[in-house]
């Protein structure tokens, strides 16, 4: 499972079409709105969670820029302080997309950063504090 908070921005000819709705429908996407500024014949806006498989992901982004939807993410990164963390392994119960897990046979927590969809599960499962999150400028996808 792959997740991101994304700003969509509709220009005024897709507004009324069910953009969002094919999301979910062509590529079985799951969404979380959490903002909404949409008006009929005007640009909209959408500030909303888009979860799934990755290569859905990927193709439902291909979708929405197709249709001349800007997309920018609400950049934050979630980050490992190897200093604080005693590999009690906390994380990886609650992690999604595997970006925690443990090696074995030696029990060590993993962080792979480029699997992290920085949903921020593991920084309250953490009882060491040592995940931390990073807030960034906005990145264009």
């Amino acid at each position: 499972m792959y997740a991101k908070i994304i700003v969509l921005r509709f220009p005024k000819e897709t507004v009324n079409q069910p953009i969002v709705c094919n999301l979910v429908k062509d590529f079985d996407l799951s969404f979380n709105i959490l903002k909404a500024t949409i008006s009929p014949k005007k640009e909209g806006l959408l500030v909303m969670e888009l979860s799934g498989h990755r290569k859905n992901f990927t193709r439902g982004l291909n979708y929405l820029k197709e249709r001349g939807v800007s997309i920018k993410t609400i950049g934050q990164d979630v980050s490992r302080n190897d200093e604080k963390c005693y590999h009690c392994g906390a994380c990886t119960a609650v992690c999604l997309t595997g970006a925690l897990h443990l090696s074995r046979p030696d029990m060590e927590v993993v962080f792979e950063p480029e699997k992290c969809s920085a949903c921020e599960l593991c920084v309250a499962a953490c009882p060491a504090r040592a995940m931390e999150v990073h807030l960034n400028s906005k990145v264009q996808l």
